[in-house]
């Protein structure tokens, strides 16, 4: 008894010591749920992290886990954000790697399972149409599922896809006992997810697979959004400063048309409605055999609705 309660201890000192390397040295988190996960599916996962991406998995206590954290808030207080996230079967993966590379290396080791009664089903189970291999006398089986069948060649066969099980029900005994006669292993287990930790930002793992292309994509809608809000209530922003120069602009060569006054910017204008002819060689080729009359044909629209002059797209 004096043994154990000086190895308890002992383990405790390791523990807390590497848990506290860890937090003090590595900036990014992994804090994974690992359910269903057997030590032979995590080595799996260790080895792999032995190379590049690098990373380091850590299991324990959440109690022991929180204590840590809280001890090392004073010299680092963004840790303060990982507590809330210590809670049920949780580990920590550690890394200073690319975290995607180091979040698709965890959840890459999975191993298959059958279905248990009473465990509430991961993701949908359906078992497809086609000979079971089973022979007819089990056909009472199947009806008690009311999954409709018919024989072919001395053994069942299923005549249509079936639904069997619908993610985050209840697996049944009868379901369990189908799927295994029917050598069916439909879920399949490893460490999962549940937040990252970067520096002191704490987000979902989806993030990690927003490419460069996504983001400036998200921003310029924001700054889309920013200067049309700025446009319609008259605050000028950054983002609203070219549209009212556009518009500024527009307004000008408009007056401009309508008052014979010139401003370099808007002399391209006023060739264009003195000669449309002499801007028939910049339309395309295909259009080359058209006659200086049809041309001609939107200049006298100009001329008569002068603020419907194309600019380009600038407003």
């Amino acid at each position: 008894m004096a043994d154990e309660d000086r190895v308890r201890p002992a383990r405790k000192v390791s523990y807390f010591a590497k848990l506290s390397h860890l937090l003090l040295n590595y900036n990014t988190v992994l804090v994974v749920s690992a359910d269903h996960v057997g030590s032979n599916q995590l080595q799996k996962i260790r080895i792999l992290l032995r190379g590049n991406p690098k990373g380091f998995i850590l299991m324990g206590k959440n109690t022991m886990a929180r204590n840590c954290i809280r001890k090392h808030m004073a010299e680092k207080p963004q840790l303060e954000k990982l507590l809330p996230f210590v809670e049920n079967n949780i580990g920590f993966v550690f890394t200073n790697d690319e975290p995607k590379a180091v979040r698709d290396v965890v959840l890459s080791v999975r191993v298959p399972a059958a279905a248990k009664a009473g465990a509430t089903a991961p993701v949908d189970v359906k078992i497809p149409a086609g000979p079971t291999g089973m022979d007819p006398g089990q056909t009472a089986f199947f009806q008690s599922l009311n999954i409709a069948t018919k024989i072919v060649k001395g053994a069942i066969e299923i005549l249509n896809e079936v639904h069997l099980i619908r993610e985050g029900n209840k697996v049944s005994a009868s379901e369990v006992a189908l799927l295994g006669k029917l050598n069916i292993k439909p879920f399949s287990y490893g460490l999962g997810i549940v937040t990252v930790y970067e520096d002191g930002a704490v987000y979902g793992s989806e993030l990690l697979d927003l490419t460069e292309a996504d983001l400036l994509s998200k921003f310029f809608n924001g700054v889309n959004k920013l200067a049309a809000v700025s446009l319609a209530v008259g605050y000028p922003t950054l983002a609203s400063l070219p549209h009212t120069f556009a518009g500024a602009f527009k307004n000008l060569v408009a007056i401009s048309l309508e008052t014979e006054i010139r401003f370099e910017a808007a002399q391209k204008f006023h060739d264009f409605l003195a000669n449309p002819g002499a801007f028939a060689s910049a339309a395309p080729a295909a259009n080359n055999s058209s006659s200086v009359a049809e041309v001609a044909k939107p200049a006298a629209k100009v001329e008569s609705e002068e603020d419907d002059i194309d600019l380009g797209g600038l407003w």
